[in-house]
């Protein structure tokens, strides 16, 4: 690196070392900022036909697999977020993807919370498995990486109250079909 001698005749490095150091900063910033957006995964075990681990009997979701689905979206509030619009693959597309042939899904969250579905639910409100909010990815501490959404505006009856808040399960990390 080059240097030039300044008034008081200590040397200055010429811009290198400060424009490393502001990429280095960058970067630790940017890398801290993304650290709540974890890589979209899900695991699906229990009753499927069609795996990617043979061995655990489990059917592993890349980012890339569950991006590749089709999009849906559901614009409703929750008791935890004003009405928004929650975007990502339909929970029957992932069912039959892996080839789902039991009757309930039981969630499995990363602070090892668990609630079981019907798999009817899929048919009856097209349950989304949501991986962004209004155009934003999910952070874990904002419900992500996967975030169980019903349409409670469309079905106010059924799904507000205690008993229609616990279908929405957020954090997501796998399913077991029974």
């Amino acid at each position: 690196m080059s240097s030039v001698r300044v008034k008081d005749g200590t040397r200055a490095v010429r811009g290198a070392r400060w424009a490393a150091g502001l990429i280095v900063a960058l970067a630790a910033w940017s890398a801290q900022a993304q650290s709540d957006v974890p890589p979209l995964t899900l695991d699906v075990t229990g009753k499927i036909s069609k795996t990617t681990d043979a061995p655990s009997a489990t059917y592993h979701f890349t980012e890339a697999q569950l991006l590749a689905l089709p999009v849906h979206s559901i614009t409703t509030a929750t008791t935890w977020t004003p009405r928004s619009t929650f975007t990502g693959p339909l929970l029957a597309d992932i069912l039959k993807t892996v080839g789902a042939f039991g009757s309930q899904v039981e969630i499995h969250t990363l602070d090892d919370y668990t609630y079981t579905i019907p798999v009817s639910d899929c048919d009856r409100y097209g349950v989304v498995v949501a991986y962004s909010m209004n155009g934003r990815r999910l952070k874990i501490s904002d419900f992500g990486p996967l975030f169980l959404m019903y349409p409670r505006d469309a079905f106010p009856d059924e799904l507000k109250g205690p008993s229609g808040d616990s279908k929405f399960v957020w954090q997501i990390k796998a399913l077991i079909v029974k």
